[in-house]
């Protein structure tokens, strides 16, 4: 019997926020390690996975190896993304929140040193973390896993193959070269839609050298969801925020352009209830001048949760039933179930910190699929190779020595 906690499936969860990954990971691993600077996220971790002795509370670049228990076979780290977002400064890997990468490699690398070397490795960001830097951040990633003799699986999954919401993220599974053979659950080449043309353009750039630890990971297609943004909405009032006022929702609805205006015309003309999400951008009007607009889907999706960092962050619900128009926030366990956090997970109990929780996290559902599909047979695969060098070397110790004639 492997023990979970020392060659199993033990997993260390960085950057946890308010464990979203392992609520995805679920209860086939155990959580030997949990990190987050954030004591907002440090203290909804513990609460809701009690006594969370495993959580360490702090700058990433304050731990040392002794905090480091165990012989996991998994780390996760969504390291910072504000460097790397579309959205962002752009400062890269070299920027002050997601060069904390470093701080999470250099752990890594003084883990191998120490003869505990992690077996899988996985990386979470945004899309944008694929061209940041003209496509040079990204590579340098690939090139300091390599390196480390790990072989590196890059894919872009969206949420919205789950649930309804649009939420590209990429994720990076690297596995030690030299632990298993992981050809049966890997492909020659690129698949949809996991392998997009931003990845495929990386790897095209790569010296060839490179390009030999670089891994196709096969995952198989997803059911079609069953489940629309009107499923995951209370349609009365919902705890923790108001309806609009008719002046509100008015204002709103003129902050829109003729092409949503018209869409919320379409809406009304159903006559039964239509939901729509809204989020306020910042666009150019005919002379060129940057307006705020007001943009609406009404297609049982919602956009991407970000975190609340303005009014324009936070997503808006339209509610349109014939003539009757009523507005109002999306609410913080609406947020939860559009990451796919379980009904009894509690939240914080002020709005900003409940929406920044969730719209900075993982998505639950995402993290399950592939905790199911590559993470758990490379668990397998990893604990089937390391049993049997273990048996290896056991009957190597066992046989008698050569004496001298």
């Amino acid at each position: 019997m492997i023990d979970s906690g020392d060659r199993g499936r033990g997993c260390y969860e960085f950057f946890a926020g308010g464990g979203m990954a392992r609520l995805g990971l679920g209860p086939e691993w155990t959580p030997l390690f949990a990190n987050d600077i954030c004591p907002k996220k440090a203290k909804s971790y513990v609460r809701n996975f009690p006594p969370g002795d495993e959580f360490s509370s702090g700058d990433i670049r304050n731990l040392d190896l002794q905090d480091l228990p165990g012989n996991p076979t998994l780390a996760w780290a969504s390291f910072p993304c504000q460097d790397l977002s579309l959205a962002g400064a752009r400062g890269g890997l070299k920027g002050k929140r997601s060069s904390t990468f470093w701080s999470f490699w250099e752990l890594m690398e003084g883990m191998e040193r120490q003869g505990r070397p992690l077996p899988i490795i996985v990386l979470e960001n945004v899309v944008g973390a694929i061209t940041s830097n003209r496509g040079e951040d990204f590579q340098t990633i690939v090139s300091t896993l390599a390196k480390s003799g790990y072989g590196v699986g890059p894919m872009v999954i969206d949420s919205g193959l789950f649930l309804p919401q649009s939420r590209p993220r990429l994720f990076v599974v690297a596995v030690k070269e030299d632990r298993m053979d992981f050809s049966a659950l890997s492909e020659s080449g690129p698949k949809h839609p996991w392998h997009t043309p931003a990845l495929l353009r990386v790897f095209e750039n790569l010296p060839n050298a490179l390009r030999k630890h670089w891994i196709w990971w096969r995952l198989p297609q997803p059911e079609a969801k069953n489940i629309g943004l009107s499923d995951l909405i209370d349609k009365d009032m919902a705890d923790g925020v108001r309806w609009h006022t008719e002046e509100e929702t008015q204002r709103i609805l003129n902050m829109m352009s003729p092409a949503n205006r018209q869409k919320v015309v379409e809406s009304s003309e159903k006559g039964n209830l239509q939901v729509g999400a809204i989020y306020r951008r910042t666009r150019k009007d005919s002379e060129g001048r940057s307006v705020q607009r007001a943009e609406v889907r009404f297609d049982e999706m919602s956009g991407c949760l970000r975190t609340p960092a303005g009014g324009s962050s936070r997503q808006t619900l339209l509610f349109v039933e014939g003539d009757t128009i009523r507005s109002r926030l999306l609410s913080p366990r609406e947020a939860a179930r559009l990451m796919g956090v379980p009904e009894w997970y509690q939240l914080p109990e002020n709005y900003n910190e409940a929406y920044h929780l969730m719209g900075d996290g993982v998505v639950v559902p995402v993290v399950s699929w592939l905790e199911k599909h590559l993470l758990r047979p490379l668990s397998r695969g990893i604990a089937e190779s390391t049993h049997a060098m273990d048996l290896e070397r056991e009957g190597s110790d066992s046989m008698p020595s050569a004496k001298a004639v």
